[in-house]
């Protein structure tokens, strides 16, 4: 029976494809863009977070609980030796605060389902669906395969957030299982593409190409950041090749935020995230009227 590991549910969402849809985010993904807003689903593990915010500094059960001895005070702050952690859960369990928790479980394809199934309604009057997001949902193939066959035999719109970087081989897997596909690009030339997100972009572009060629509904989605990707210049360079394709009419421009920094805190990644700027409204709109120029429909989020 394949299986996934998921890091979250989100119910009620009206930013990841049409109507009210519940997004299912799957753990683990290949590139690590530098202003990542879900570093907990970089990794394919569960792993645990410390809300330090939430933490009781008299309160001691953590470390009285933990069996592998991973859990430390060092003055009034709690440090967790991921080195020693077996992900166990005991400390989160005890802790009546909520200030630990384990993000990522190991989920079966009917769990899912029958998750998706409570939503149902909501999709049936909004004209809305499942998204599938993460992380990278493409890492965990053969769960998604089998739950897209699944969710087809219900008749539920079904929308998938990639970042492309996968194998063609996977996304010949599930294009006709997926009515849309929200396509993230984050930077055109191939040089700075790597420096910020650690992977080359030509997987990626090629990748889209062919998904458009067999005629696939895709939304592109590009997170800009000021002084990264929103000059004139890197704007111009994803017109020009989103022109040569054949089936991409929308773009969505999604403005950068601050999120993630405070998720790679509670993680106690090492080192942490550069903190970017967003455009202003008023570069955004710029933006918007260079696309909508070149005969792109153009939503701002989403």
């Amino acid at each position: 029976m394949a299986k996934g590991i998921i890091f979250d549910i989100k119910r009620y969402a009206i930013h990841d494809g049409p109507g009210i849809r519940t997004t299912i985010f799957l753990k683990g993904c290949p590139l690590r863009c530098q202003w990542c807003q879900n570093p907990e689903g970089q990794e394919t593990n569960p792993e645990i977070i410390l809300h330090s915010s939430k933490c009781a500094k008299e309160c001691n059960e953590c470390v009285s609980v933990c069996p592998q001895d991973a859990v430390s005070k060092n003055g009034n702050s709690i440090e967790i030796d991921k080195a020693k952690c077996d992900l166990c859960a005991k400390c989160e369990d005890v802790c009546v605060y909520e200030a630990l928790e384990v993000v990522g479980r190991e989920v079966t394809v009917q769990e899912v389902l029958a998750e998706i199934e409570k939503d149902r309604i909501f999709f049936d009057e909004s004209g809305g669906g499942i998204t599938f997001s993460g992380g990278e949902p493409l890492m965990h193939v053969d769960f998604l395969e089998a739950i897209l066959k699944e969710i087809g035999k219900k008749n539920i719109h079904v929308t998938l957030d990639t970042s492309g970087y996968v194998s063609f081989e996977d996304l010949g897997r599930i294009c006709d299982k997926v009515d849309l596909f929200l396509y993230d690009l984050k930077i055109m030339d191939d040089e700075k593409h790597e420096k910020y997100t650690r992977v080359s972009n030509k997987v990626i572009l090629e990748n889209l190409r062919k998904l458009t060629e067999q005629g696939n509904s895709v939304a592109v989605r590009i997170p800009l950041i000021s002084g990264i990707n929103d000059n004139n210049q890197s704007i111009h360079m994803f017109v020009d090749f989103l022109q040569g394709l054949k089936s991409v009419k929308q773009i969505n421009l999604l403005s950068y935020h601050r999120w993630g920094c405070e998720k790679y805190k509670r993680l106690r990644k090492e080192g942490s995230p550069i903190t970017f700027q967003s455009p202003s409204d008023e570069r955004i709109e710029d933006i918007k009227k260079i696309f909508t120029d070149s005969g792109f429909s153009v939503k701002k989020g989403g």
